[in-house]
């Protein structure tokens, strides 16, 4: 795709009030950094706007608005109009429920005290006199701020010069320091620069395409598809997956390298000693572009670089190993994408630039179709990389341990007290708030107490902090819930700024709706209490100022004055006036300054011409060898655990989880497992398990079939207090760190899976949104119109009906109280009926095996309930065989397992492609397909049984 211009059908710095107005945006979810389209269908209308900024009254008001339909917008090069699920379903994300629409504030950071709502001005003047107190008695590197890949690159860039060149401390840190400073790091090490030097258009370019450590078919489905859509047009593509799981990615594969955890490095210190040793290197590139390589390839040969030893290590079958080795040698154009499964390791960097060597070994980069490719897990993580978001880095990509650098950037900034040293990266912040030594923390945008790990150790860090600030769309979570200040912040929806997806791709992200209540933007924020900080260089008159001097600051020094040239540069992107701002097209950098007459013209590759970003110019060879994670298993921990995502949930849920149809797919956390660890355990599927380690416990309902092998678990992030009892995935997972890079090991705790033994497991579906009385184990599921729960306890139930009363709080005048109950089986079923409608119902058991919950919902959506609907309420099962979808498999049309399972046996289905044909599923986004070939397997199997 080339760097075109594509003007905005409505650009604005604020919302449109226009009817059937289109407005281009950029997705808020992954890194591919799709575009879209908001249909505006009627004005946003006056009912998100100019809420008194202290009445929370007007709440419900503002949910009333109406909503813009989303679309994908077919001139982004990123995305040409495709979108997964998750982004499918945003307009369904955008009502303000559950939102934070005034500052509020406590006089204790506990959640058991209700925050009383006060004015901007004393919301901030709190927050700037409590740092500058705690800066004048203490010291600046007394306060900090932890950040996100949620902020757009304009809040990024005023947090990083408020803490950095005013406050003098680098103390501010980043959630994506969790899923890609190992990326960063390795870039460096290697290129001088943190810079991904391919861009997507190299994927279609590419004879073969490996994917390590990314299950791209659930967390970058867009991308996914373009590689899916490649092997149709060009069969002779390869893809090849090194990923311990057999995920849904694997579908796609044509090898599966299914590695031990944490042997990556082994396996490519292997291939690039074979390389080696069948004479595969370019030696003409790697003479005259690179240093290093005699030392790399003997830390290679150190590991045992023959096949065989690889085999061993890795615990992989020699033809598997010699397969993938052979692959890459004989292909010139490949291309290498790596995610979390690489970067969140206690060696991470190590694993990032054994990958890299290979392809500077043989010249594979800077070229179409070959080269290194981190992709990131949040839309704008590249965005903060740029500004310097990180507590080790300086904006536009210069040293913080530079005094050259250091120099450069405070007189640009006119900062007073510049940072002299780098800051206190995540893990070690939250250490530090814990010891007492920060006593004052700025959380914007992100849940560590769900996320980070050791995450209970986070929480009671919090929780004898003396000053939490907290700015967030949410009243409540989990982190939230230990604020002393609560700032209200824009949404999606409402921002107005840029974010840079992970081929460069800098592109507008554009407000369409109004802010609701008294929600102001981060960087207004950040300003405001600089300002009260009694610091100059705030008064930005609007976002497109700071993207400007975000712009001019990438040109100051870069390769002049004894600075080495840097990569990063926006230099055609400087002076934009507002309208231009406003209509900047999507652009990759580096922007060098037009030719006089032409607009800006982006970079689509790097390093085509061999010149790196070290001073030389060559890029560095780095000799890593291989190193098993901080924290082995042992009789007590046999079991790795192992987290990530599922495919339809993101991060802690405040968005996908107001959304029905994102819940279908995965509705409550599990723990993944290989059957004869499960029987090993005393663990069996569907029933609750402890999941258990050196640093903590959760709770989650066991399952198997996502491709575990064995010795391993999958537990996914997502769940948290807003909706489950105990299932935060991060309490139990250790706080070792990578020795450069400080990203966490996420994907290696050793624990322990026990039974969680209960007497009763139950399920409501309520129009209530809370429960009456809790449960040992809880699950909370969004439904259309109503919520679902998953239950379960340990104290026998007595009274089954009059604990279902009490549950459902039944006081409705005139309800019709339906109920059944087989007191030798211990099994209950009751329904409310008021008016005709079905209110609630629930299904208590002694067994986990309770009826299926989709035709329920379906009963819980109608307006009025049948009489014989009555009885199959109490009977648990549906009138009409066929009436139950089963669980979702197609989120984006609703299709569930037993609809397609029905459609491949009744129409002789025997490919994705009729399955959609037939039934839509597999249709849009593409994320199911992979789940639709394993049913298409499944069905024909029993059929020829």
């Amino acid at each position: 795709m080339s760097n075109a211009a594509v003007i905005p059908l409505v650009s604005a710095t604020s919302p449109v009030d226009v009817p059937h107005a289109t407005v281009r945006t950029t997705c808020p979810y992954c890194g591919v950094g799709c575009g879209m389209e908001a249909v505006c269908v009627t004005a946003p209308g006056d009912a998100r706007r100019g809420a008194p900024e202290h009445a929370p009254e007007n709440k419900q008001q503002n949910a009333q608005a109406a909503m813009p339909e989303i679309h994908g917008d077919a001139l982004h090069p990123a995305n040409a109009g495709r979108l997964c699920v998750k982004g499918a379903a945003l307009g369904e994300t955008l009502g303000l429920e559950g939102r934070l629409l005034a500052p509020a504030m406590r006089t204790r950071g506990d959640a058991k005290e209700t925050p009383r709502t006060v004015s901007w001005d004393t919301a901030l003047d709190a927050v700037a006199q409590g740092f500058r107190a705690v800066i004048a008695e203490h010291g600046p590197d007394a306060v900090a701020f932890y950040v996100s890949g949620q902020l757009l690159t304009e809040d990024y860039y005023v947090a990083n010069k408020l803490m950095k060149g005013f406050i003098g401390s680098a103390n501010i840190d980043t959630n994506s320091r969790l899923c890609m400073s190992s990326a960063v790091a390795g870039h460096k090490r290697a290129f001088g620069e943190d810079v991904v030097p391919v861009c997507y258009d190299d994927l279609e370019a590419a004879d073969l395409i490996v994917l390590v450590g990314s299950n791209a078919a659930w967390c970058h489905p867009v991308l996914f598809q373009r590689i899916a859509r490649l092997k149709e047009q060009r069969p002779a593509v390869r893809v090849v997956v090194v990923d311990p799981r057999h995920t849904a990615t694997c579908e796609l594969a044509d090898l599966h390298v299914a590695l031990k955890p944490g042997s990556d490095v082994w396996l490519f210190n292997g291939l690039l000693s074979y390389l080696a040793d069948r004479g595969l290197t370019d030696r003409s590139f790697v003479g005259a572009h690179t240093h290093g390589v005699a030392e790399a390839l003997v830390a290679a040969a150190a590991d045992g670089g023959d096949i065989e030893s690889v085999a061993r290590t890795c615990k992989l079958a020699v033809q598997t190993v010699q397969r993938f080795y052979e692959m890459f040698a004989a292909t010139g154009r490949v291309v290498t994408v790596f995610s979390q499964g690489v970067n969140q390791s206690s060696s991470g960097t190590d694993k990032v630039n054994s990958i890299i060597n290979c392809h500077l070994l043989t010249g594979r980069i800077g070229k179409p179709g070959a080269g290194p490719f981190s992709i990131t897990g949040q839309p704008n993580a590249m965005g903060g990389r740029e500004v310097g978001g990180l507590a080790n880095m300086l904006a536009a990509h210069l040293e913080l341990d530079n005094a050259a650098h250091r120099a450069l950037v405070q007189d640009f900034w006119g900062a007073p007290c510049m940072a002299v040293q780098p800051g206190l990266k995540a893990v070690p912040l939250f250490e530090a708030i814990e010891a007492g030594r920060v006593k004052a923390v700025w959380i914007m945008g992100t849940n560590p107490v769900v996320s980070m790990p050791e995450a209970d150790r986070v929480r009671a860090a919090l929780a004898r902090c003396e000053l939490v600030v907290v700015s967030d769309v949410m009243a409540r979570t989990d982190t939230a819930d230990l604020a002393h200040v609560l700032l209200p912040a824009l949404a999606w929806g409402e921002k107005d700024g840029t974010v840079t997806n992970s081929e460069r791709r800098i592109s507008r992200q554009r407000p369409f709706l109004p802010p609701p209540g008294a929600a102001r933007a981060d960087w207004d924020l950040l300003c405001d209490v600089a300002r009260r900080m009694g610091y100059r260089g705030f008064d930005y008159p609007g976002p497109h100022a700071i993207f400007d001097e975000h712009a001019r600051l990438s040109t100051v020094g870069n390769g002049t004055g004894g600075v080495a040239p840097r990569q990063f540069n926006l230099a055609g992107l400087t002076g934009l006036s507002r309208a231009a701002y406003d209509a900047l097209a999507p652009i990759q950098w580096p922007v060098p300054c037009p030719a006089t007459g032409t607009g800006p013209t982006g970079t689509v590759r790097l390093y085509a011409d061999g010149r790196f970003s070290h001073a030389d110019g060559r890029a560095r060879f780095v000799p890593v060898r291989g190193c098993w994670p901080a924290h082995g298993i042992d009789n007590d921990y046999p079991l790795v655990l192992n987290t990530g995502r599922v495919r339809d949930h993101w991060h802690t849920m405040t968005r996908t989880g107001k959304v029905p149809r994102l819940a279908g797919h995965t509705s409550e956390a599990a723990v993944d497992m290989h059957p004869h660890d499960a029987l090993l355990c005393g663990v069996r599927e569907g029933e609750l398990a402890r999941v258990r380690s050196r640093w903590g416990a959760m709770v989650a309902r066991v399952r198997h079939g996502g491709g575990m092998p064995r010795g391993s678990v999958f537990v996914p992030i997502h769940w948290n207090a807003q909706f489950a009892s105990d299932a935060r995935v991060g309490a139990v997972v250790n706080a070792a760190v990578d020795a450069v890079s400080g990203e966490p090991e996420f994907k290696h705790t050793p624990v322990q899976v026990e039974p969680f033994p209960v007497s009763w497991h139950a399920f409501v579906l309520t129009r209530t949104q809370e429960l009456a009385t809790p449960a040992t184990y809880w699950t909370r599921i969004q439904g259309r119109q109503f919520v679902r729960y998953e239950l379960a306890g340990r104290e026998a139930i007595a009274d089954a009906g009059a604990w279902a009363r009490a549950l459902l709080d039944v006081k409705a005048a005139g309800a019709d109280w339906l109920e059944y109950e087989d007191a030798t089986a211990g099994v209950y079923r009751a329904a409310c009926v008021v008016a005709g409608r079905l209110e609630a119902c629930v299904f208590l058991s002694p067994r986990p095996d309770l009826p299926a919950r989709t035709w329920l919902s379906v009963l819980m959506e109608n307006d009025a309930l049948a009489t014989p609907e009555r009885a199959s309420l109490l009977a648990g099962e549906p009138l009409e065989a066929g009436t139950d979808t089963g669980q979702i498999v197609c989120a984006c049309f609703g299709v569930g397992r037993e609809t397609i399972c029905r459609a491949i046996r009744q129409h002789g289905l025997s490919t994705t492609a009729q399955v959609t044909a037939c039934i839509k599923a597999g249709g849009n986004c593409g994320s199911c397909v992979p789940e639709i070939g394993a049913l298409l397997l499944a069905c024909h199997a029993v059929q020829a049984a």
